[in-house]
């Protein structure tokens, strides 16, 4: 395909995406927007001639005057470099016979053989399998002309060619091979030979000022942000321009390397062979992946790529939160961008790129291995991800999905049950082999856990599987919903707390499949409150409803699952329904575990619990909400930030210091709302921060609001209408009373003797 159509699709003729809606793939970037892993994202997903997606989330600039992300946002690309443009450059001079792969480095460098390198190929650089160190030490004081003396003075920690070492020192290298051997600069190297031809328009080194309103900054700096200078600090001593780091680009002009690679025809960059040697394993292996020349190799994006080898696509990673792979089997590509540094430093696109590539491997069935597919040498085993512990969707998948073998299935879930792959449970079971997914149910927030209110039933857009609504017109699945169904499925991430809701879905759930004779099979998932922390007064009987579903201390410390089990012995008791209940356990899980401890993808499972330090306050900061009280609703901050117009901020936070609440920090804040009940009006109250997970009580903090607040402002804090989420009448009216929140706890404590009894045989896992 010419150049001028390429740029015509990216300029705006793009074809129809496969699927029409990407709702799932919104919701997963908003997700990971709405928990501080990134403050925004740029994708483009296409194939070799067609733009499938091009879309832009969140904000580049966050604070106090915030920017849009736009999708013509520039990002410091950081290791990207390495492929979009030094190893290009290598390549192409390979292809003209100016450079050979397998002589040594230093015949183009030769001061480079010092310190024992003189045996190092420009293969084993291009590899990381050269025996360098992984980068520099480099003093504060350091400038260009120390990169070059330190790097000439390395020696290499392992023999050249004996193991795979990722590092920086062999793309500095190989950056100023390019420059001896073109006799030009990396930098001028690649503008004429790669982004110029390709029209990448906006990818280069240090960029110019024009582009200064649209790069993305990184992390703090002392004069704000790093923005337009290069991030990683070896790169910016060296002048902004190394074989390792300091590109800065857009998506679009990444999309359009992809394409031409992936069309390998006269527009692309490298030949043809060329394209298919990126493709294949060079030197040493690491543990858990093969290294191609540049790029790294992985399997395709299809169904079970985790289990397929490494073969037949490429990718690369930035440390700044940059992406890109290229799929040659089925000729796809999936450009993910992000800031993941802005705005402190401390963010994490990982959850997100998992999530984002299993969207769109799940787009396609496999396809037939070609039978002139090279033969690699034995695959490292499959990567078995960050998880120390495995949920029930991973537990089923390893077993083969053997109890659901020959079965029509039913499956209650939302965007929060995914595995360690990053993989929707719903994609796992319609893509299982042996297992027929028919239908889709969803709890309160809808499929993508996103919405408030009543939720539509209507088809989930990536399968075209029907979804029913249980939180609509019904909160129950309808006899006529469970005709065609053998199995009902429950993978759903609950919060650990007596009023929410999906534990009353799991109940219904449960009835209904009790009444229908059809089997339950729940996935377990982690209680992000702690399993192990039973806290609060027990429901008063007269109290039940849906968000109050049945009479269990405020956190009941147990996980779906285990809460499964408890409300199938309460039917069986109460209404002598049998649940023929299934619950698929976790693996490697602890019942004092943190939810940042399973190693699992957070995923918010509705709006406002947007991360695991929002679910930890939950259960106290939930009991006010019911009140004329901001609990940070329509901030950054919800259940951390606490508020009102009429709240005076630091006689609050004083009330809450004296009590003396183990485990918690309170400051003093001001803020406002976007949402009810005092959107766009000031609030002044405190930001709520658990300093020690062991320590902190969830349910202590909420009778320590309680009573402070009904105490300082009585008549703009309407107690009563806490009945709801505090649950007992009793408790609250000794609060009232100003009996001290300690002493409540133990009145609480006394009443859990049954409860805690029932809870006994429900549980799965051993306490610590």
């Amino acid at each position: 395909m010419a150049i001028g159509l390429l740029v015509s699709l990216a300029a705006g003729a793009i074809a129809e995406p496969l699927p029409a809606d990407w709702t799932p793939l919104d919701a997963a970037v908003r997700g990971q927007i709405a928990t501080g892993a990134v403050p925004g994202a740029v994708a483009v997903i296409g194939d070799a001639d067609h733009i499938w997606l091009r879309r832009a989330w969140g904000l580049r600039v966050a604070g106090p005057q915030p920017e849009p992300m736009t999708p013509d946002t520039v990002f410091d690309l950081a290791s990207l470099t390495k492929v979009i443009c030094t190893t290009t450059a290598v390549l192409q001079l390979v292809e003209r016979d100016s450079l050979q792969l397998d002589a040594p480095a230093a015949r183009y460098w030769p001061a480079f053989a010092a310190g024992g390198k003189g045996a190092i190929t420009v293969r084993q650089l291009l590899s990381h399998s050269s025996g360098l160190r992984p980068g520099l030490t480099l003093r504060p004081t350091d400038g260009a002309a120390a990169v070059w003396q330190r790097l000439l003075a390395e020696t290499p920690v392992s023999p050249p060619g004996s193991r795979y070492v990722y590092s920086d020192l062999n793309f500095l290298t190989l950056g100023v091979l390019v420059q001896r051997v073109a006799g030009r600069s990396l930098d001028a190297q690649c503008q004429r030979r790669v982004f110029e031809p390709l029209q990448m328009r906006d990818t280069g080194f240090r960029p110019p000022k024009s582009l200064q309103p649209r790069i993305a900054p990184t992390e703090p700096a002392d004069d704000g942000w790093l923005r337009g200078t290069v991030q990683d600090p070896t790169a910016r001593r060296a002048g902004g321009v190394a074989g390792h780091a300091g590109l800065f680009g857009t998506a679009d002009d990444l999309a359009r390397f992809a394409q031409a690679l992936l069309r390998a025809g006269p527009d692309a960059p490298l030949f043809r062979g060329t394209i298919t040697e990126l493709q294949r394993p060079q030197g040493a292996a690491s543990t858990t992946a093969w290294h191609g020349l540049g790029w790294s190799l992985i399997a395709p994006l299809e169904a079970e790529r985790e289990a397929s080898p490494p073969w037949g696509a490429v990718g690369h990673t930035g440390y700044t939160g940059t992406g890109i792979w290229l799929d040659f089997t089925h000729h796809r590509f999936v450009v993910l961008l992000t800031s993941r540094l802005h705005p402190d430093g401390r963010g994490d696109v990982r959850p997100l790129r998992r999530q984002v590539l299993a969207l769109v491997a799940g787009l396609q069935a496999p396809l037939p291995r070609d039978a002139d597919s090279p033969v690699y040498p034995q695959a490292p085993p499959p990567d078995d991800g960050p998880a120390a512990v495995w949920s029930g969707i991973d537990v089923l998948r390893q077993q083969g999905y053997a109890m659901l073998q020959g079965r029509r299935v039913g499956l209650v879930t939302h965007s929060a049950a995914i595995d360690r792959h990053g993989w929707r449970t719903l994609d796992r079971l319609r893509r299982a082999p042996g297992v027929r997914l028919v239908r889709l149910f969803t709890p309160e927030h809808g499929l993508n856990a996103d919405t408030e209110g009543r939720i539509d039933s209507g088809i989930e857009p990536f399968s075209g599987l029907p979804i029913v609504s249980l939180y609509g017109p019904t909160q129950r699945p309808a006899p006529e919903t469970l005709q065609d169904i053998d199995t009902l499925v429950i993978d759903l991430q609950d919060a650990g707390v007596r009023f929410y809701t999906y534990l009353a879905t799991l109940g219904e759930c449960l009835r209904a499949a009790a009444k229908a004779g059809i089997p339950v099979v729940v996935l377990d998932r982690p209680d992000p409150a702690r399993a192990d922390h039973v806290a609060g007064p027990t429901l008063d009987p007269g109290l039940k409803s849906f968000t109050a579903y049945a009479a269990l201390p405020v956190q009941h410390g147990m996980t779906i699952g285990e809460l499964a089990r408890y409300l199938a012995a309460e039917l069986k008791t109460d209404e002598g329904l049998t649940v023929d209940l299934q619950v698929v356990a976790m693996r490697g899980y602890r019942r004092a575990m943190d939810f940042e401890e399973t190693g699992l993808d957070w995923v918010p499972p509705s709006p406002n619990l947007r991360r695991p330090e929002s679910a930890r306050l939950y259960p106290g900061v939930a009991w006010i909400e019911g009140a004329p009280v901001s609990v940070g609703r329509g901030t950054e901050h919800p259940f951390e930030w606490v508020g009102a117009p009429w709240i005076d901020g630091a006689r609050l936070a004083q009330a809450l210091t004296d009590l003396q609440l183990p485990g918690l920090a309170v400051q003093k804040i001001q803020f406002v709302p976007k949402a009810a009940p005092y959107a766009d009006q000031r609030c002044e109250g405190v930001a709520l921060r658990v300093t020690d997970r062991e320590r902190f009580d969830a349910a202590l903090l909420g009778a320590a609001l309680v009573q402070s607040l009904h105490r300082l402002w009585p008549r703009q804090f309407v107690a009563e209408r806490t009945l709801g989420m505090v649950g007992s009448a009793q408790a609250l009216q000794q609060l009232r009373d100003g009996l001290p929140p300690a002493q409540a706890r133990e009145r609480w404590e006394k009443n859990w003797g049954d409860f805690l009894q029932r809870r006994a045989a429900a549980l799965l896992y051993e306490a610590p």
